[in-house]
């Protein structure tokens, strides 16, 4: 079956459409959102919701992109949209405990045991200190970098998912080594090692 036939028993809510789609795609998208989000429950709850949103919001894909490039895209989205929440989640703490009323913090978001494949360090700590610098850098940055050394997608991949040229691509990756190089080099010295 070729794309455009896939697509439209998509739009028509086959129910092996979406089983195929699931087939197809559930490995990548919980992959991606694993890199953005170090956390198996959180990514799980991110790519279910990835996946409610393409068969909500299928009938509205023009296919100007591959579908692929459109998953993708939806991803980071819920990705990003979940790194905002547990953010402003996070200062509201903060405000709360200078006032008097604190509130829990939840610290468990980027360091839970996982095993990402693009990942493979036998360290769980060096996991968590790659993560945490990651997670440091400008969000464009963070986007190109974990699409391109984390989910393995190339320049051109990346430039159709962030609306994005090549070379702003390149651009943000060469920007974002270096700022992990200054984030680990400092982090390193800190620790003494």
């Amino acid at each position: 079956m070729d794309e455009r036939q896939f697509l439209l028993e998509l739009k028509n809510q086959s129910q092996a459409a979406y089983g195929k789609l699931l087939d197809d795609y559930q490995k990548k998208v919980f992959n991606t959102c694993l890199s953005f989000v170090p956390n198996l429950e959180d990514a799980e709850d991110i790519a279910q919701e990835v996946f409610v949103e393409v068969y909500n919001s299928v009938g509205n894909f023009k296919g100007n992109s591959k579908l692929s490039t459109w998953i993708y895209r939806i991803s980071v989205n819920k990705c990003l949209e979940f790194i905002r929440k547990k953010n402003t989640k996070k200062r509201f703490g903060f405000m709360q405990s200078i006032s008097g009323n604190a509130i829990p913090v939840d610290r468990t978001l980027y360091f839970t045991e996982f095993n990402h494949p693009g990942i493979q360090l036998e360290n769980k700590e060096q996991k968590e200190i790659l993560f945490r610098a990651i997670n440091e850098l400008p969000e464009a940055q963070r986007i190109v970098f974990t699409l391109n050394k984390i989910d393995g997608l190339s320049y051109k991949e990346i430039s159709e998912i962030t609306k994005k040229s090549v070379s702003s691509i390149e651009s943000l990756l060469f920007r974002a080594k270096r700022k992990l190089k200054e984030i680990l080099t400092v982090f390193y010295k800190k620790e003494g090692r």
